[in-house]
């Protein structure tokens, strides 16, 4: 999710025509997760919620040495026909308690509920008990003022709010508001944060710091079915955890992220760089709000596709954005018809091509590498990314032998986001004291080995130690049940036995 201006919501590609209006639920696991329904759900709703988490996103940065690398846990599901939701935990306060909150690299503030919040749920279908931040009940909580330097740099992004009329002492508010509507409201304050620390031992300390982070007071942004106590913005603002943490000498300007694509979820997220050989850099371009990339063609096959270049050329209406809080893919008007026909063309000769409503789809008894084709997204410098059938498809029903795949990336007027589609299963690394990003296809179930932005020191398995450096595993919330969509075989039926 996002703040102000740019917004994107989680959404997923499903057919009515094919499932005629099935039902979603949200079982729960945590570790970095996202947001999206189960199988039956239209595509327009889908596309609403990824419409709903593109708004607002600011950039920043700076400060001295770090100290460590700091390690949150991950937990969740990409699955975006289960949880479909990333997200981790902190602690806030004293004494701390623990709030479950959405990751997301677009946006930049991390806020969680305050107590009371007007119009925030009580409970969740993550099978998680939701916590509300008070400030009257922390002794380290302090209200920032409109007079704070803090908020002063915030007001020019348009991430605070304080009137002409307020005094100096007035406190420094915000208003967030998303693309479908809803949104959240409320008021910075400071107080401790609590996290994990891999020193260069190899071992893990407990570490605090005290950040400026939003107590929303009412909002309408979480529903039950996938609500969580807030969200945890990574863009580049000063506001920004990262920003903090690092202007404090508590980390390195860099973070990295590797989700799993698996029905299990997880997956590893650090303030640091991951290591691994295989990892390519691509700059980022600078003085933009968001992540941006210079995307200069796309190739199926290994056949450059007749793109004009141009379409992907950054400005304030159009260009290409890495997002994790974005579940699906935007490719802009102009390069997704190409793609898609590219795509059809390219496909094993077994596999019977389905359109509805406007989306592709395929039917296939064969294994999806096998049938369909490879894509590859080629950045500044020559950098690549490869594309496989499952960052690109969508799984959408069964009958017998056959599967119904269709197309999971969909259409943008101007802005491409590459979400979590085609982010699973790579380790991503926001280098931004070099402002540059880099990527590598990866088992995220695997170990990673992860330095500071100094390049001393090198981590083993960060995110499973404890602080004796034993393998840690994370009690994790395990989902106690999964809603099948009903399907209307009649339906399948007919699709399947043409």
């Amino acid at each position: 999710m996002r703040p102000p201006e740019v917004a994107l919501a989680a959404a997923l590609v499903a057919l009515a025509a094919v499932f005629g209006g099935a039902a979603a639920a949200f079982p729960a696991a945590l570790t970095l997760e996202r947001a999206l329904p189960h199988r039956g759900v239209p595509a327009e709703h889908l596309r609403e919620r990824d419409r709903a988490r593109h708004k607002g996103r600011g950039l920043l940065g700076g400060g001295p040495a770090v100290a460590g690398v700091v390690d949150f846990p991950v937990e969740g599901s990409a699955n975006p026909y289960m949880v479909g939701l990333y997200f981790t935990r902190v602690k806030l306060g004293n004494p701390a308690k623990e709030y479950f909150v959405q990751i997301d690299t677009g946006s930049d503030i991390l806020w969680v509920a305050c107590s009371p919040c007007t119009g925030c749920p009580t409970s969740s279908g993550l099978n998680i008990q939701l916590e509300f931040f008070n400030p009257d009940s922390s002794s380290t909580s302090s209200r920032i003022p409109c007079s704070d330097d803090r908020c002063t740099a915030a007001l020019q992004t348009g991430e605070a709010l304080c009137q002409p009329s307020d005094s100096p002492s007035s406190p420094c508010g915000y208003t967030f508001t998303y693309g479908d509507g809803s949104g959240t409201s409320g008021y910075y304050v400071s107080d401790t944060m609590y996290f994990d620390t891999v020193m260069g031992n190899e071992q893990t300390a407990n570490s605090s710091a005290s950040v400026v982070f939003g107590n929303s007071q009412s909002g309408d942004l979480m529903k039950t079915d996938r609500a969580v106590d807030g969200i945890f913005g990574f863009g580049q603002h000063e506001l920004s955890v990262i920003s903090q943490l690092y202007s404090l000498g508590v980390s390195p300007k860099t973070f990295s992220h590797c989700l799993k694509g698996s029905d299990n979820g997880g997956g590893i997220l650090v303030l640091g760089e991951i290591v691994e050989p295989g990892l390519v850099f691509t700059p980022l371009v600078p003085s933009q709000p968001h992540y941006n990339l210079y995307l200069e063609s796309i190739a199926v096959s290994g056949q450059k596709l007749p793109i004009d270049s141009s379409l992907f050329a950054t400005s304030n209406t159009q260009g290409t954005i890495v997002d994790s809080g974005t579940t699906l893919v935007y490719l802009v008007d102009g390069a997704y018809d190409p793609f898609i026909s590219a795509i059809a063309a390219a496909v094993s000769p077994s596999v019977r091509s389905v359109v509805s409503k406007g989306t592709q789809c395929f039917v296939t008894s064969g294994s999806v590498d096998s049938s369909f084709p490879t894509a590859t997204l080629y950045f500044k410098g020559g950098v690549a990314m490869t594309v496989k059938p499952e960052n690109y498809l969508l799984q959408q029903a069964t009958s017998d032998n056959n599967v119904l795949w269709c197309i999971g990336w969909q259409r943008s007027q101007g802005i491409t986001i590459l979400g979590d589609l085609v982010l699973k299963e790579k380790i991503f690394v926001y280098d931004l004291g070099n402002m540059r990003m880099g990527w590598a296809d990866y088992d995220c179930s695997l170990s990673v080995n992860v330095t500071s932005s100094s390049g001393k020191n090198q981590y083993v398995n960060t995110g499973q130690f404890d602080v004796n450096g034993s393998p840690r595993h994370y009690s994790g919330l395990v989902p106690t049940g999964v809603a099948v969509a009903l399907v209307h075989m009649l339906i399948f039926g007919a699709i399947f036995s043409r």
